[in-house]
């Protein structure tokens, strides 16, 4: 038994006297400042609670915007590559058509290239940080 528990049974107990020599006629005024000073005791309790809860809550939402976020998505990793894609159209005919073979090597030397720097930044170590390769699939 805590404190609180001890000082509300005191307080009953001193209720309980008080109705003894008082009489009936005052124990529904009794019970009510009783009943008072439990709702109060609840009341704090509640109040402590709350605040409590809402702290911690506080801490996690702070937690949470410090920790990294992922830039991207795997929707918008996808889209990217079928950007370049679309873009690989006509580069290939302005540098085949500018430089032959050496030309269109070029050019897919770029889009290559251009994917492997955003496939390496996706999957890159703020990625492991994160979780990996398995998130991708969360989206």
């Amino acid at each position: 038994m805590d404190a609180r528990d001890a000082d509300l049974r005191k307080e009953l107990d001193a209720t309980l006297q008080a109705r003894k020599e008082l009489g009936e006629e005052y124990e529904s005024a009794l019970v009510d400042s009783f009943l008072e000073k439990v709702d109060q005791r609840l009341d704090g309790a509640v109040e402590r609670r709350v605040r409590r809860q809402f702290a911690e809550q506080q801490m996690t939402v702070a937690r949470d915007s410090r920790s990294p976020q992922p830039t991207d998505t795997w929707g918008e990793r996808f889209g990217f590559g079928i950007v370049t894609l679309v873009l690989a159209v006509p580069l290939s005919a302005i540098g085949g058509g500018v430089a032959d073979l050496s030309g269109l090597l070029v050019a897919w030397a770029g889009i290559v290239g251009v994917n492997v720097v955003q496939a390496a930044r996706a999957w890159g170590p703020s990625a492991r940080r994160r979780g990996g390769r398995d998130d991708d699939w969360k989206d």
